[in-house]
């Protein structure tokens, strides 16, 4: 055999060793497989394996993607490959967890197929991309029993809480009942109710009934949602009870919340000192004419539950507050109370705040412990702060806070003073609560008029008076009971928990989740509150963050010393105008003129002094900037360098070695 044929031999044997390397390896990566993702988005959690772990019947996941139309597709519908394989890799995770219980499908409904049929008939959504194509993204989870659940479609804002929408689709396709929340709100969370006299009225102003919050929107994909309304006197038939800014309730309403808890049943709070999203309708501005409160509380009971939140008194972190343009045209500014809360402002030892990253909150309450009892012993009750602001923290006194950030949004971070311990924003309540009603209340009760289908009066006889009905209560909790109080409302409205995109509007945040997590808590089920918020974290720039706030208060001085400079200008501005106009002098008048324009350059200065100082707060991020791209840039060259001239001095030294002892032989 010559030397030809022996190397066309060997180079087949090589291609044939290397594909059947290939294919091992691929076989055993399917075992040995190594998630390096930080939050290990491709492992299922302990809670996904618990549920797997339940299973008793199998149940079959359908996987619909357009994966041939997609090749041919615009380029902002062929992004979505990344995603899909990011989906098909973990739904496969769960096929291998399930120990045969889930059998994982995937489906390429091509046009006119049976396949395309079947994901109309599941309601998985189609986006056209031609006259014939069209593209599907979506998943069904079906029982062999019938029962069937989906994701219509999965949306890129949703990637972070892909193992919790599966999971639990997985874990309530199982045909088990929908638990009932009952909302109790002040504000229209539930959509305007309004018909007859008040919707014509509307439709006369040009009105439009507000919708309903996206929130409970997002409820009623998993609860049975109804509301209470403020007026009542009995809460029963519900699971949990969802307050939301409760203002002006009546001694009924609150009993009956008091003993609703008491009795056992679990109650989600949220006060506001300030909601910026109650915004009164014009129709009940003329209705009230006057100003409406915008601030809630239920101090009443929670200061026998264990805490309070002071009145008009709001929570502040320098090194957590966020930038809000407050007009169109208008400069981003950060204003004290709008807070990004961290990772470190989140209790870890939590279920309801565990592995959450990011919650804003805007202007929102301090909660206190009651003062007549130490901190974790008030009547046997245990609190648990839940979300709070880091070791700065400190709350600020207001009592107009819409007029200031109106008028100078950025006094509130002039006058804010850093603080030595947190402020707590959201606790977990534990222990036998006491009533508030301990000797019960009395109700009106009024008898009934001849008119109203009452006994007809004597003559001589006029109606009763309204007699009064005494209702006794529970005066202390037989069991534990459990209330979730968190000091603001705007967290988990469409303003601050949501951001709008071209699908519609997308979860921002770890805000819903920090309530559906509440939620969960109270309902008793632990195994889907790990996996909601796994993957949503964003590695903060920590350098950077340092470094504005070392340049802010760097800078603070001097631009509170520009900005005063420039506000006296203004005045004398505002002095000199009607002088100008009334002055009958002419040289009087041209000297106040001159004068106008001097101060008018003063104040551009003055502005340009103040635009130098806000650049050289960016310089050094800037700088920071640059020292990171060139270290990205010049790394590997310079690392390769040096290994070049590791190896070119160790192989001259061996050379000079081998030639003297070559010489000495």
């Amino acid at each position: 055999m010559n030397r030809t044929i022996r190397a066309a031999v060997a180079i087949i044997f090589v291609g044939i060793i290397m594909f059947c390397a290939i294919s091992i390896a691929h076989n055993l990566g399917e075992s040995l497989r190594l998630d390096v993702t930080d939050q290990k988005l491709y492992t299922l959690s302990p809670g996904t394996k618990t549920i797997l772990g339940k299973l008793r019947q199998p149940i079959k996941m359908k996987l619909f993607y357009t994966r041939t139309a997609v090749r041919k597709a615009p380029d902002h519908i062929r992004v979505y490959n990344s995603y899909y394989q990011f989906v098909e890799a973990l739904l496969k995770e769960y096929a291998k967890a399930s120990q045969g219980m889930v059998v994982l499908e995937l489906v390429d409904p091509r046009p006119y197929s049976d396949e395309e049929t079947e994901a109309l008939r599941y309601g998985i959504r189609k986006f056209p991309l031609t006259e014939e194509e069209n593209f599907f993204f979506g998943l069904a989870v079906q029982t062999q029993y019938g029962a069937v659940k989906t994701i219509p479609f999965f949306t890129p804002d949703r990637q972070n809480f892909l193992e919790y929408d599966v999971t639990y689709l997985i874990d309530t396709v199982m045909a088990r009942q929908k638990k009932r929340i009952g909302v109790l709100s002040s504000l229209p969370v539930m959509g305007d109710d309004v018909s007859g006299y008040i919707a014509q009225m509307m439709a006369m102003q040009g009105q439009q009934p507000r919708p309903m919050w996206t929130v409970i929107q997002q409820l009623q994909q998993q609860y049975d949602v109804g509301k209470v309304e403020t007026t009542t006197d009995e809460i029963n038939d519900v699971d949990i009870l969802l307050v939301i800014h409760p203002k002006n309730l009546t001694d009924r309403t609150l009993f009956a919340i008091d003993q609703y808890v008491l009795k056992g049943g679990r109650a989600v709070i949220l006060v506001d000192p300030f909601s910026v999203v109650d915004q009164p309708t014009p129709m009940e501005m003329q209705m009230l004419k006057a100003i409406p409160q915008r601030g809630s509380d239920l101090n009443r009971l929670l200061r026998n539950w264990g805490v309070e939140m002071p009145a008009k008194t709001y929570a502040g972190d320098r090194t957590l507050v966020l930038e809000a343009s407050l007009g169109r045209d208008a400069r981003p500014e950060k204003i004290m109370g709008y807070l990004m809360l961290s990772r470190e402002c989140m209790n870890n030892e939590s279920t309801i705040s565990a592995n959450l990253n990011q919650v804003r909150v805007l202007f929102a309450g301090a909660l206190n412990p009651t003062a007549q009892a130490p901190m974790d012993t008030a009547h046997g009750i245990q609190r648990t702060p839940l979300i709070q602001t880091t070791s700065r923290g400190n709350t600020f006194k207001n009592d107009a806070v819409e007029m200031t950030v109106q008028n100078d949004p950025g006094s509130l971070m002039r006058k804010f003073t850093d603080g030595t311990k947190p402020v707590v924003m959201g606790y977990l309540l534990r222990g036998r609560f006491k009533s508030n009603f301990p000797r019960g209340i009395d109700v009106p009760v009024e008898d009934k008029r001849p008119e109203d289908g009452g006994p007809p009066l004597a003559p001589g006889q006029s109606a009763k008076k309204p007699a009064t009905k005494h209702i006794a209560g529970l005066k202390q909790a037989a069991r534990e009971c459990a209330v979730v109080v968190f000091s603001d409302v705007d967290f988990i409205s469409d303003l601050i928990a949501y951001q709008r995109t071209f699908a519609g509007l997308s979860v921002a945040g770890d805000n819903i989740a920090l309530l559906m997590n509440a939620i969960e808590d109270m309902m008793g089920s632990n195994d889907l509150i790990a996996m909601r918020s796994r993957g949503s974290y964003r590695r903060p720039f920590q350098v950077v963050d340092k470094i504005e706030q070392e340049a802010a208060k760097r800078t603070a001085q001097e631009e509170e010393k520009i900005n005063a400079e420039i506000a006296g200008f203004q005045q004398e501005l505002l002095k000199i105008a009607p002088a100008a106009n009334e002055g009958d002098n002419k040289l009087l008048e041209r000297t106040l003129l001159e004068k106008k324009k001097a101060i008018e350059v003063s104040i551009r200065e003055a502005q340009r002094k103040l635009r130098n100082v806000k650049r050289e707060q960016r310089k050094s991020i800037e700088q920071l900037g640059d020292r990171l791209r060139n270290l990205n840039t010049w790394s590997a060259p310079v690392v390769i360098l040096c290994l070049a001239i590791v190896l070119g001095i160790r192989r001259s030294l061996r050379r000079r070695h081998y030639i003297s002892h070559a010489s000495d032989s």
